[in-house]
């Protein structure tokens, strides 16, 4: 790498960001933490500026302000649901890459996003193991011959339970068999909303319409997604499963560092398992597809109602199968809008959370 790199991370006390720090400490001369921001966990935050010597930034505002008052080659946007949307705007008007990891910020805004980062000759540099796979299949310029995408996915703790879903416990739903993600994520995981949205994220960030991308189940996480050329060769990127491959690549993208990490040995795997995802079991997946063929906001309607439905779920509000009860309501109620400025995007966000304050009902 010819220098020393300049990193915001914006959610930094959360599972993506607490990995970032790990590849920044494992590489000093490599990169620099400048600014970190977190919603809450103040003393958390606060101790891992001091150990970085960086800008500790904490509440609402904590992603913009750090966002606006430092400079950085790279800002790592990894908060929670549509809070990303401000902050990567922030940092793409000021010239920064982005390496992603907040999925709804593609998914509510994902057009209007990529646009402006055209504009601005900024990159965007994927965070998600998945995305990130697909960009690596990529290099080289082969953007062009893509025929399919294809992203794989755990199938999350309820692949092989029983189809009836309506018993289970939010610690069930936390319990992710192979990665270890905030509660919002590891949810949305666990309904496949998570890939749905990695759908909508990839359709933007490498320019692909959604009827080309397809999801297949993995559940051992090894391939962590295909591309599929107009040629007929399928070329996959294949690691174990930990989310610092993927975001040191991001970090370090055009190069790669050498890491200590767990190397693959198919040998001793034995063998990699698939399967088509069951439509019945994870009905979020049919979701997005109605949402997408609606157009206008409805795709940023779908992430709000998200949002709320799996905060609520966690709060105890709302059961499990609830989840996508409240997602495809909204869908069907909300006001029909296009989307062509931000301000419209956060005012279907503001309208899914006041319905379902006032009017959700089980």
């Amino acid at each position: 790498m010819q220098k020393r790199k300049k990193i915001i991370v914006l959610g930094a006390t959360g599972s993506i960001g607490l990995n970032t720090l790990d590849v920044i400490r494992s590489h000093p001369d490599c990169f620099e933490a400048v600014a970190l921001a977190a919603l809450r966990s103040k003393e958390k935050c606060d101790a891992l500026a001091a150990e970085f010597g960086a800008k500790a930034y904490v509440g609402e505002d904590a992603a913009v302000r750090a966002v606006t008052e430092n400079d950085a080659d790279i800002c790592l946007v990894s908060t929670v649901g549509v809070s990303g949307i401000r902050p990567t705007l922030a940092a793409i008007e000021k010239g920064m890459d982005i390496a992603l990891a907040t999925k709804e910020v593609m998914v509510m805004a994902g057009e209007l996003v990529t646009a402006e980062a055209r504009r601005r000759g900024v990159r965007f540099l994927p965070v998600d193991s998945e995305h990130s796979a697909i960009f690596q299949c990529l290099a080289g310029g082969g953007e062009r011959f893509v025929d399919r995408l294809i992203l794989t996915a755990s199938g999350g703790p309820f692949l092989d339970r029983p189809a009836d879903l309506s018993s289970v416990t939010v610690a069930e739903a936390l319990n992710h068999p192979r990665w270890k993600m905030g509660p919002k994520v590891t949810v949305d995981s666990s309904t496949m909303m998570n890939k749905g949205f990695e759908v909508l994220e990839a359709r933007w960030l490498f320019d692909v319409p959604p009827e080309r991308i397809d999801v297949v189940v993995h559940p051992q996480s090894i391939v962590h997604s295909l591309v599929t050329f107009n040629d007929g060769a399928t070329l996959a990127q294949l690691s174990p499963p930990d989310m610092r491959v993927a975001i040191q690549y991001a970090l370090t993208w055009p190069d790669r560092l050498a890491s200590t990490r767990e190397a693959l040995d198919l040998a001793a795997l034995g063998r990699l398992d698939f399967r088509a995802p069951d439509p019945g079991r994870f009905p979020c997946l049919r979701l997005v597809k109605e949402a997408l063929a609606m157009g206008g906001c409805a795709t940023a309607v779908l992430a709000a109602a998200d949002e709320w439905a799996v905060q609520a779920f966690i709060d105890g509000r709302i059961g499990y199968t609830d989840i996508p009860r409240v997602v495809e309501t909204c869908l069907e109620k909300a006001p029909r809008t296009d989307c062509s400025s931000i301000e419209q995007v956060f005012a279907s966000s503001d309208w899914v959370f006041r319905y379902l304050e006032t009017q959700w009902k089980r």
